[in-house]
């Protein structure tokens, strides 16, 4: 277990709120006055989520993008944000606060407050507020008999950092999904009455998909030919699925649905004009299990990026 798992275990103990989902889902689900409010906090550390050298405005559009990806995994529309902030070199702090107005500015989102520390490490942290009109899907919910589908292409961003890095050729159509992800709101709005469990890919869409089957106490059977890779990554990397879905930062949607809900999720995708692939299938059982071509494959020593685990990187 790494340290990470190991210290939210520690804390299920006294989150027994109803709204803190048991500390297994993306986001809290507060029921209030007869409205069901969303509230996530993601934070971003410097050489952990981007490189000292990313521009401030691309790492504050990457603070607010990873919290409303929450929101939109949750199907929520966002309210408002509070900020958390650590000082350091003035004109670094200057680009980011114009590149946070333009971040949210681009979203229709608030800046309700925050707080600010000055500290040796910069460390970032963003509490994301939303509203959801129908039904909140959880992590939880994936049924034996559901397909697994997932939004977008996988690996492009871990690619970019990549790029970033010089261990492949630069491609700036990578850097851009690193540096400047697009959280799936629209699409999670309207898939949310129409799946049986959502999450966002954050981490790799192989660790999310093994969270997935966990919380939803079932098995899941991922090919890795199925997932989908986008022209640019196939130039930068050519035919590696397992490397893209052990990467991060993807903030794509992963998603378990009935297979009666097929025509409806194609027509949703051709309106989004944003594509849903089906990668798998949810079975009765428990953790995950890949294939290519048919073909068992053995899961890797690393599923994803975990904090605290032994040979993670950002």
């Amino acid at each position: 277990m790494s340290a990470e798992s190991a210290f939210i275990e520690s804390l299920r103990a006294f989150a027994t709120d109803p709204a803190a989902r048991g500390l297994r889902d993306d986001a809290a689900v507060l029921e209030v006055g007869g409205e069901t409010l969303v509230l996530t906090h993601d934070m971003i550390a410097e050489g952990v989520h981007y490189l000292a050298e990313d521009p401030p405005a691309d790492v504050a559009w990457k603070l607010v993008a990873v919290n409303l990806s929450d929101l939109a995994a949750k199907g929520a529309r966002p309210l408002g944000v509070l900020l958390g902030f650590t000082l350091g070199e003035a004109a670094w702090d200057r680009a980011f606060a114009e590149g946070l107005g333009a971040a949210l500015g681009a979203f229709g989102v608030p800046l309700l407050g925050g707080d600010t520390v000055a500290a040796p490490t910069r460390v970032l942290g963003l509490t994301a507020i939303g509203r959801a009109a129908g039904p909140v899907p959880a992590r939880a919910g994936a049924r034996p008999g559901d397909q697994l589908w997932v939004s977008g292409t996988i690996g492009d961003a871990g690619a970019g950092l990549k790029a970033l890095r010089g261990e492949i050729a630069r491609s700036d159509a990578l850097i851009e999904r690193y540096r400047n992800p697009r959280p799936r709101l629209e699409a999670g709005e309207r898939l949310a009455p129409l799946v049986s469990a959502m999450m966002d890919v954050s981490d790799g869409l192989l660790i999310d998909a093994a969270r997935m089957a966990a919380a939803s106490d079932c098995g899941i059977e991922l090919a890795l030919d199925s997932v989908p890779l986008s022209e640019a990554y196939l130039a930068a990397c050519g035919e590696a699925p397992l490397e893209a879905a052990t990467a991060g930062d993807d903030y794509e949607l992963l998603f378990a649905a009935a297979p009666e809900t097929a025509p409806a999720l194609h027509a949703l995708a051709d309106d989004l004009g944003l594509p849903f692939t089906r990668i798998g299938a949810c079975v009765a059982g428990a953790g995950l299990t890949l294939s290519d071509g048919g073909v068992p494959v053995p899961l890797p020593p690393r599923l994803g990026f975990e904090h605290g685990s032994r040979g993670t990187n950002g």
